[in-house]
């Protein structure tokens, strides 16, 4: 069974920043493509970044120069880094199998982090 378990979501001020890490069972890791999704209140899913199985990043341009992925295959963890975090980042983030247009809606489930930026 695929297993993703988003954790580090926080209430945070615009300018603060949150590390959110999700880890992964159930598939190899090393061998995927991984993402990270998000959803704002009454939107939909939304594509921030991803990161391929050989380390190729990619990120939208909402969030380019401020969040940073990586993955830890040994300890099949992916990571985001969020700086410099603004009330538009808020939403429920979700991590998934694929790219910026192959990831996997299926593994968007209702867990996901919240990360909520307010001043």
């Amino acid at each position: 069974e695929v297993l993703l378990v988003e954790s580090g979501g926080a209430s945070v001020q615009p300018g603060e920043n949150l590390r959110l890490s999700c880890v992964i069972s159930g598939f190899p890791m090393k061998l995927s493509d991984m993402s990270w999704v998000r959803q704002a209140p009454g939107k939909g899913l939304e594509w921030v970044s991803s990161i391929k199985y050989a380390g190729t990043t990619d990120y939208a341009d909402s969030v380019k120069g401020r969040f940073t992925i990586s993955r830890d295959n040994a300890k099949n963890t992916l990571i985001l880094e969020m700086n410099n975090l603004q009330v538009e980042d808020t939403g429920v983030y979700s991590c998934a199998r694929g790219a910026r247009r192959s990831w996997v809606e299926s593994d968007i489930r209702d867990q996901g982090t919240q990360v909520t930026v307010s001043p």
